[in-house]
């Protein structure tokens, strides 16, 4: 191995997206605040699950930002040997989980409302409601300018889902989730008020929780793919294995294991076998190519040749 020296740092910071998720986090609080109140006040139950569907949506938010803060605060720290880009992908899946809960209490209130209906004051529930998806559309066009942060830097790859930001992407998909339970809310309220259809809140109520929980499960996948380093179908392994197989190298791959250290980065232990004279600097030059590897470790054993 080569003795040069190499930082440990393989991923970017963002701080604007930092800075913009803090003053989410902050609007989405005060909004909390607001509609779970109103919910209450005013009997909806399309308008008390969007607000304490947007209280665990505060709580994951700020733990996204929490996430990016100790990501940067430990960037320098020698224990984490691959760095600290995981600490926002755990960030990313403990938010996916408060959006299982959050469906699951959506489900239990909405059912319990189809049985036992209360009185609505339309009115004031639809102002919060309103009130409510302004505040979402303002949160998610914050966010939106940094969801996809760094898609312009792997185009290599063709823009692969896996190297977008998956703490910023649970914030987006939290607040485009509170967004869209907003919308529900509204139209069972409209429906409720017009055409008194009052069954339609807890209605909707049940279909925000099935797309809520259909987001939820896209997001535990991807950051629960990342955090168990099951990368090895991930495009940089096929050109791992290109480059040593279609170079005249003459050596034969017998262990490799790639796994993601950043957005779109990934670190690599690789082993070959040859009868040729090559070194493990050899193998790297080859790999050099491919900015997506970060980190390589090369080991060259020498096949042994026939008496």
């Amino acid at each position: 191995m080569s003795g040069r020296a190499h930082t440990h740092i393989f991923d970017e910071a963002n701080p604007l997206a930092e800075r913009r998720l803090r003053w989410v986090v902050i609007l989405t609080a005060v909004m909390m605040v607001i509609e779970i109140a109103a919910g209450w006040l005013f009997k909806s139950m399309a308008l008390l699950a969007d607000g304490w569907h947007m209280s665990s949506h505060a709580v994951a938010l700020g733990l996204s930002a929490a996430a990016y803060a100790l990501a940067r605060r430990y960037a320098q720290d020698g224990r984490f040997a691959f760095g600290t880009w995981k600490i926002e992908v755990l960030g990313g899946y403990t938010s996916a989980l408060f959006l299982v809960a959050v469906a699951a209490y959506m489900v239990y209130e909405s059912v319990t409302r189809l049985f036992y209906p209360a009185v609505i004051s339309f009115d004031q529930a639809i102002a919060v409601a309103v009130a409510g998806l302004a505040v979402n559309l303002i949160s998610a066009g914050m966010l939106a300018g940094v969801h996809g942060h760094d898609r312009h830097h792997y185009d290599h790859d063709h823009d692969h889902p896996r190297h977008h930001d998956l703490n910023m992407r649970s914030a987006f998909v939290h607040v485009a989730a509170d967004a869209a339970t907003s919308v529900l809310a509204i139209g069972a309220l409209v429906s409720g008020k017009y055409f008194g259809a009052n069954w339609m809140d807890p209605v909707m109520g049940l279909l925000g929780a099935v797309l809520v929980a259909a987001w939820a499960g896209g997001l535990l996948k991807d950051t629960g793919r990342a955090l168990l380093d099951a990368e090895m179908d991930a495009p940089v392994v096929a050109k791992i294995r290109d480059s040593i197989s279609g170079n005249n190298l003459e050596a034969e791959i017998h262990d490799l294991h790639v796994w993601r250290v950043g957005k779109g980065k990934y670190a690599c232990v690789l082993s070959v076998a040859t009868d040729r004279d090559l070194s493990p600097d050899d193998i790297r030059a080859k790999l050099a190519k491919h900015p997506e590897l970060a980190h390589v470790t090369v080991e060259v054993n020498r096949t042994p040749t026939a008496q």
